[in-house]
């Protein structure tokens, strides 16, 4: 009797866990990918994850916090058809970072800490002679950068002979993230002037949904700025995401008759369309072999005009294009890189500018963020910027 009892019990014990397993299988494995499926906002949530800040309570209107000294914070309005409640537009933070020669140059007038004057020391100052002549006639115009005249001192620098790159960050956090400042850091040392944003929901940016239709526009705004002020060359640099922002941007700039394009771009961790990435993406790795994965989760974000397709868009500009990607990044996987440089091969005009790949072992560690400790990564894009700044295509 007893023996009867105990075989029922763990009978139903085995029953319920039986049970629970498929609740948990059926919440997970159907009921997310179908939730997924008809909520955008969920999609949006996912593909941009404006929701992850890092550094906590970072002070984007101070670069100075993250060791950006020389760098001015501003705020561009972005006119947005798809935010007509916003009747001065959908406003942007943007750093502009000085190249580090004109930061030493003008330390005294921008009030540059000891600390950084003790970095400056080491660098070393060419020889230019348009600047030399310009030398006195600006440090008397401003012999004090203030919150009254930052805006037209930054201006007058980006108008001095340099090049300029468009930063364009991939998903999560902000403009001030770690990684992106160590790129930063990295090009600034070169001799280039960074224009860096966060798009419409992440930073300090207003608080507006993301779509991609919208960031691209974000991205066309800051190209306009920098076009209204300078006609010196600019590339346009995207990291991860950002390489679908950069690719749509230049796609539409390229049909812009009136305005001067970009000299090139560079495209690091880059991914040929957001449905490929979908199934490659770690995340989706527990659901990539749903017999309904492609309807429930790939299809409805092309559904709803979250398509990234670099692998269309890179056939439509003329720009030259450097693609750099880690062989141990599992975030973007270095196929799709890899991918998209074939792509470009076989669909750009042979007439247009040239398409380089730069392989990194993934021995080294780079990973998907840390191409800019690379040593040989600012020999590579220094080749790549005084080949085509010239040039126009």
């Amino acid at each position: 009797m007893f023996l009867t009892r105990k075989r029922k019990f763990f009978k139903r014990i085995s029953l319920a866990v039986v049970q629970l397993c498929m609740l948990v299988f059926l919440l997970i494995f159907v009921g997310f990918p179908l939730i997924f499926r008809y909520s955008i906002t969920l999609q949006r949530g996912i593909l941009f994850l404006t929701f992850i800040t890092y550094p906590k309570d970072l002070d984007l209107s101070n670069p100075a916090t993250v060791g950006l000294f020389g760098t001015r914070s501003l705020n561009l309005s972005v006119l947005d058809p798809d935010a007509e409640e916003r009747h001065d537009g959908v406003r942007i933070g943007v750093w502009h970072v000085l190249p580090l020669q004109l930061a030493k140059r003008f330390a005294q007038e921008l009030n540059i800490d000891a600390q950084a004057h003790e970095e400056l020391e080491n660098v070393a100052v060419e020889k230019n002679e348009e600047l030399e002549q310009l030398l006195p006639v600006l440090k008397s115009e401003f012999p004090q950068v203030t919150a009254e005249n930052e805006q037209l001192f930054y201006e007058r620098m980006l108008k001095l002979p340099g090049s300029i790159v468009l930063y364009l960050h991939g998903n999560t956090a902000s403009r001030g993230s770690g990684h992106r400042v160590e790129m930063y850091q990295v090009l600034r040392k070169l001799g280039y002037h960074i224009l860096s944003l966060d798009y419409r929901g992440y930073g300090d940016s207003d608080p507006v949904a993301p779509t991609e239709e919208g960031i691209v526009r974000d991205a066309l705004t800051v190209y306009e700025y920098i076009r209204n002020v300078t006609t010196n060359p600019v590339f346009v640099w995207g990291h991860s995401l950002g390489t679908g922002v950069a690719c749509h941007l230049c796609s539409q700039l390229s049909l812009n008759f009136k305005m001067s394009l970009p000299r090139g771009v560079i495209l690091e961790a880059p991914f040929t369309n957001i449905r490929d990435e979908i199934r490659l993406h770690p995340f989706a790795r527990p659901f990539k072999d749903l017999p309904w994965f492609d309807m429930t989760i790939a299809r409805p974000m092309y559904t709803n005009n979250l398509r990234f397709e670099s692998d269309q868009h890179i056939s439509k500009f003329r720009q030259p294009v450097m693609i750099l990607h880690a062989e141990d990044d599992y975030v973007v996987p270095f196929e799709l890189g890899y991918k998209l440089y074939r792509t470009a091969l076989d669909t750009r005009a042979k007439a247009w500018g040239p398409i380089e790949f730069h392989r990194f072992s993934g021995d080294a560690g780079y990973g998907h963020k840390f191409l800019c400790r690379a040593p040989q990564l600012p020999e590579i894009v220094k080749q790549f910027v005084d080949a085509y700044r010239n040039e126009e295509f």
